[in-house]
């Protein structure tokens, strides 16, 4: 048989951080263990009946079986458009500001090709979402990374970013509420980085798609479309996955500088073929009418943060309280790497965590847990750990 060399771009690649995972496990599960798996994100419980509803009639039209509009549906982008204005009191022109996308993750990684050309610098706040070094990487561009410490409270220090990296630097990659870290940032913070991106002319590339996992009403997470001057510079990705529990329908959207939102938009036209139809309708369901199932959400994740927080103080491990996101940003135990310690943690306990280096350098000496287990299995998995 004919041998293939993949091209240098994947080959340079490291392993997929969920792949490696996935990989270990099915090790562990062949040995008959149980595996507790919190590891992704990957929400637990069903799609609410009201969406699947939506999206039960939208089948029925003829018209949703034809190949849909690039950009999106205008009722979908209107939907899009009056929840922002609804949550954040941002305005969006849903013709020219508004995208929708195959997810969030197909719109990250897509917006390089628009904006990025070979040997251009790109900034990226670590420890990230891996997709966006790669995506920068695979239009050739190069990655700065800029670290995420706990001592700045998982914000990037921006005054220390020399001003020689600023004029050289086409974007930067922002992500609040932070995966994985569940750190948060507050106006301020979004004031000083949209002043930095309008003096030196770079792009705000902000991944929201936590924004509506949180815990303190008065302290709700903010949009960059909501500060002042954030749509001048800025492009926000965000997704009906984690919100409504639609992971596996595929469908966000992109909204801010109408420029950055049409260059998103060409690779679009010619890398796909837009959202089904039909799922847009779910969506727009989900836009205009999930509000009270997403409060559900919240509380459910809230007492599962506060079950697995109670478990790891008594088991004598450092942990974040998050106030965002269904993750936990914990410490390893003294004498363990973070890959070490994951790697024993699964294999001697059939509990899956992720290590908080496979998200970037600076995320070596944590772990990341997802709450996306039941509140029993979360405190049977706390349980094992703790008794290493």
């Amino acid at each position: 048989m004919a041998q293939f060399k993949l091209a240098d771009r994947l080959e340079k690649l490291p392993p997929y951080l969920f792949a490696e995972i996935d990989r270990i496990k099915a090790q562990v599960a062949a040995r008959g263990v149980d595996i507790i798996s919190l590891g992704i994100g990957d929400p637990d419980m069903p799609t609410p009946d009201f969406i699947i509803e939506a999206m039960k009639k939208a089948l029925e039209k003829p018209a949703n079986h034809a190949y849909p509009s690039y950009a999106g549906m205008p009722a979908y982008r209107e939907a899009v458009a009056d929840w922002y204005k609804m949550r954040f009191g941002a305005s969006l022109d849903p013709k020219t500001e508004v995208v929708s996308l195959i997810g969030s993750k197909e719109g990250i990684a897509h917006f390089p090709l628009a904006f990025v050309n070979p040997g251009d610098l790109v900034l990226v706040c670590t420890p990230n979402y891996p997709v966006y070094n790669i995506a920068t990487e695979f239009a050739g561009g190069v990655v700065k990374f800029v670290p995420l410490t706990e001592g700045n409270s998982f914000l990037p220090d921006l005054d220390a970013i020399d001003e020689a990296t600023w004029v050289k630097a086409k974007a930067i990659f922002v992500n609040y509420p932070n995966n994985p870290t569940a750190a948060m940032a507050d106006e301020a913070f979004y004031v000083k980085l949209i002043k930095l991106a309008k003096q030196y002319n770079v792009i705000v590339v902000h991944d929201t798609a936590y924004t509506e996992i949180y815990y303190n009403e008065n302290n709700r997470p903010l949009s960059i479309m909501s500060v002042p001057g954030g749509k001048d510079v800025a492009i926000e990705f965000h997704s009906l996955s984690k919100t409504y529990n639609m992971t596996g329908w595929r469908i966000g959207m992109a909204v801010g500088n109408p420029d950055l939102v049409h260059g998103l938009g060409k690779i679009k036209e010619n890398v796909d073929s837009g959202v089904f139809q039909a799922v847009q309708e779910a969506g727009i369901a989900a836009l205009r009418e999930g509000e009270p199932f997403a409060a559900e959400l919240r509380a459910i994740y809230k007492q599962r943060r506060d079950t697995v927080i109670a478990a790891l103080k008594k088991a004598g491990i450092r942990c974040n309280v998050p106030e965002s996101t269904f993750y936990i940003w914990a410490h390893v135990p003294e004498g363990y790497t973070s890959s070490a310690f994951v790697t024993k943690v699964l294999q001697e306990t059939g509990v899956v965590v992720t290590p908080g280096n496979g998200f970037g350098a600076p995320g070596e000496g944590y772990f990341r847990i997802s709450l996306t287990v039941n509140d029993a299995r979360l405190e049977e998995a706390v349980s094992r750990i703790a008794n290493l």
